[in-house]
């Protein structure tokens, strides 16, 4: 079962890479920029999902994903 978690863990890790990848190139900033052309609610979104949303979801990938490489699930 150890083995499962480590490999959940870097599973967990490029998973967060991909996300946070996906949602700076293909939602944050194309909403940002169509923001700046003057869909004020557009550039709210953008901001929400660069700032404070990314990070979080970036974030908590990782974490999951080093406390499952690191063994603190163990039983």
């Amino acid at each position: 079962m150890n083995s499962v978690r480590k490999y959940l863990g870097i599973i967990w890790l490029l998973l967060g890479l991909y996300a946070g990848y996906f949602s700076i190139t293909s939602v944050g900033v194309p909403k940002f920029q169509s923001g700046l052309a003057g869909n004020t609610s557009d550039m709210v979104f953008g901001i929400i999902m660069l700032f404070i949303l990314t990070p979080i979801i970036v974030g908590a990938l990782f974490t999951f994903g080093y406390y499952a490489l690191s063994n603190d699930y163990d039983q």
